[in-house]
């Protein structure tokens, strides 16, 4: 029994001892991340779980950019010069690693599906999508409402509008309004305002389209060379995404934290969450659809290999405690007799 007791105390004593000789064992790691678009709901993961302190919990503090949605946020990924890119479009990682352009590495989904709607004006004779035949439509030439999804919304409803392009949503509305184009699209926040002022009306949402909803259409990005070198720092700040995502519609304070974050009534923050945008959408292991991208910009589906190389979402981790004792107890606990 004394020898037991004796061994017991080894144990704590050494575990005391090695937590306080090896404090770096429990510091904080640093990522910095670039962000395709400050304020946005499907984007705002890393700074709300910041101020939450669901990384810290993981032992992650983030240093966070937003480039802006018209630069790129590959390039400063693959130079170095962050650790992790938030929000870059599917296409151009399938483009990248097509042509070998670049090693980047999808270390999870950043938005699956569309949270994209299209809307007539309030006065309009089109009530619902199947009047939209023979009308015109605006569609984008890049974004998750370009042509594809106009295509699609055709193919679904089986109508047979006069697709036109347009230069944003901004753009589109005022043609809207002008009455130059009888269908325009948006994506939320965009037109929320004007929907409850009762100016305009939804007539179709792009989540409703398997063939839009089944798609994963912003990624998560490493360098390949960062993602080897740092893979457990990488997988702690993964996890630390998934628990802010489930945070975010779980807590009933995420909305008014995002409000304040992103200068919105929470009203507002509200309605996004729960109108537009799902848990399922925000999943960082949600990838799916990556075959019909690469059909749909013309490059060959990738090889199960190919796959298994480009996107590496890290595994879900549990949370250590907070002092690592547990953790220490368990590595240099003596096996039972």
């Amino acid at each position: 029994m004394m020898h037991h007791f004796r061994k017991c105390g080894c144990v704590v004593g050494a575990a005391v001892a090695l937590m306080a000789v090896t404090p770096c064992a429990l510091a904080e790691d640093t990522l910095k991340l670039a962000i395709a678009e400050r304020g946005a709901w499907n984007s705002a993961a890393p700074e709300l779980g910041q101020r939450a302190g669901l990384f810290k919990k993981h032992g992650i503090v983030l240093e966070l950019t937003y480039p802006g949605v018209d630069n790129d946020i590959e390039l400063p990924v693959i130079t170095g010069e962050v650790d992790v890119g938030i929000g870059v479009g599917v296409v151009e990682v399938l483009r990248a690693y097509a042509t070998k352009a670049a090693p980047a590495r999808i270390i999870g989904a950043n938005m699956t599906g569309s949270a994209n709607y299209w809307y007539v004006l309030a006065t309009s004779s089109i009530k619902t999508v199947k009047d939209i035949t023979g009308r015109t439509i605006a569609y984008s030439k890049n974004g998750a409402s370009g042509p594809y999804d106009v295509f699609d919304l055709m193919d679904r409803y089986r109508v047979r509008p006069r697709p036109m392009l347009t230069a944003g949503p901004t753009a589109t509305f005022d043609q809207v309004a002008a009455g130059k184009i009888d269908v325009g699209w948006a994506t939320p926040p965009f037109g929320i305002d004007a929907i409850e002022q009762s100016q305009i009306r939804i007539i179709a949402r792009a989540n409703d389209i398997p063939k839009i909803r089944d798609k994963t259409v912003h990624v998560m990005i490493a360098q390949a060379d960062t993602l080897q070198k740092r893979r457990d720092v990488l997988a702690r700040f993964v996890q630390g995404y998934r628990d802010t995502i489930e945070w975010m519609y779980s807590n009933p304070a995420a909305p008014a934290a995002y409000a304040d974050f992103a200068g919105v009534s929470g009203s507002l923050a509200r309605r996004l969450r729960d109108e537009f945008y799902t848990k399922e959408m925000l999943s960082p292991d949600n990838i799916r659809g990556l075959d019909v991208v690469a059909k749909e910009a013309k490059y060959a589906p990738l090889s199960k290999k190919q796959l298994a190389d480009l996107v590496q979402i890290p595994a879900p981790q549990r949370v250590k405690s907070s002092t690592g004792f547990g953790e220490w107890l368990r590595v240099f606990s003596p096996r039972s007799p």
